[in-house]
């Protein structure tokens, strides 16, 4: 039976890799354990970005672990130990703090992952099997709502992330089927209007994107990169905290992008 108070450090992190199978994914950089600290952990801080004002607020609040979706290596660094990587891995050394990151697993996980629960709080109903997935490693996501003008859908997400969006596309325009895909995935709106979306919901927008929208008459909104993504992270920090009896606390950092 596990402690009802705390987790090895190996346990909470087989069982992550379990639940979200970084293995299936081609990803930008390493998924798991990114810095290793004390081999107990009672207390799970969540959070978007392993930025610093994360892990400094993840120490104030006693954390053993913090638990992020973009964490500090990726593909293309130069790989030096200096200004802002030095003084993220200086506070998590400091204080015995383990990192652990998931990236794309994190966005494609079927329960809790960032799609899935923006979806679930927008209220899209999630289309079965192949029907529910586009784009390049399946990583977009499909669904319904019922029928409404774009302005009202464009409310609804609007009142979710509570922050100002970009909508392009005719207000009075009808919307019923809506793709998702969360973070920085702008170039899977050509694969969600192909797929047959009337209006598609991630992070960010670039200059093609608006063109598109027009000529194809497929609304697009962009609700902020890290607003999008704030919801899966909390999930799966939830979850362990059931699985394993500790305590977790998710900590928002504001982020304008």
């Amino acid at each position: 039976m596990p402690d009802a108070r705390h987790v090895s450090r190996p346990d909470l992190v087989q069982c992550l890799d379990q639940t979200l199978q970084p293995h299936l994914f081609k990803d930008y950089g390493p998924n798991g354990l990114q810095v290793e600290g004390r081999m107990q952990v009672g207390r799970l801080v969540t959070g978007v970005t392993a930025s610093l004002a994360l892990i400094e607020a993840a120490i104030v609040a006693q954390a053993d672990a913090v638990l992020v979706h973009h964490g500090l290596f990726w593909r293309g660094q130069e790989g030096r130990v200096t200004g802002w990587m030095k003084r993220r891995l200086h506070q998590l050394l400091t204080h015995d703090v383990n990192l652990l990151a998931y990236h794309l697993p994190l966005d494609a996980h079927a329960q809790w992952g960032n799609n899935a629960q923006l979806a679930l709080r927008l209220g899209v109903e999630v289309l079965p099997n192949a029907q529910g997935r586009f784009g390049e490693q399946s990583l977009g996501w499909m669904g319904e709502v019922a029928p409404m003008r774009l302005s009202e859908w464009a409310q609804r997400v609007q009142a979710l992330v509570q922050r100002p969006i970009t909508c392009v596309g005719d207000a009075q325009r009808p919307v019923q089927r809506v793709a998702l895909c969360t973070g920085g995935a702008q170039s899977y709106f050509e694969a969600a209007i192909a797929a047959g979306a009337d209006v598609f919901v991630t992070g960010e927008i670039s200059e093609p994107q608006a063109h598109y929208a027009r000529e194809m008459g497929v609304a697009y909104i962009a609700c902020g990169h890290h607003a999008s993504e704030r919801y899966g992270v909390q999930a799966v920090g939830e979850a362990m905290a059931q699985r394993w009896g500790i305590e977790h606390q998710f900590i928002d950092i504001d982020n304008p992008a």
